[in-house]
């Protein structure tokens, strides 16, 4: 696998961590009884952290990219392992 794939995975699967991650210990104003100001929004966050948030990202997509690459290299799921219904052996057919 060339660096460039690399890369291009990594990005995927960091933005998909970042959205597995942002919702997670969020509290508004509602929930925490803080006063809120004046035109903000009911929705904002009281307790936002972009530092742990873009931690916890990091390492959820490291994590993740590794256990993808370690699966591009051993094979451990394939398309032959997660074909339930048998549809590769069904389209031979066609």
């Amino acid at each position: 696998m060339q660096l460039y794939s690399v890369f291009a995975i990594y990005v995927l699967f960091w933005v998909t961590a970042l959205f597995i991650i942002l919702p997670i210990g969020i509290r508004n104003h509602h929930e925490t009884g803080v006063k809120m100001i004046k035109g903000q929004s009911d929705g904002a966050p009281v307790n936002f952290r972009p530092w742990r948030i873009l931690l916890l990202t990091t390492l959820l997509a490291t994590v993740g990219l590794g256990l993808f690459y370690l699966n591009y290299i051993y094979g451990w799921l394939n398309m032959d392992t997660i074909d339930f219904f048998n549809s590769r052996e069904r389209m031979k057919g066609v």
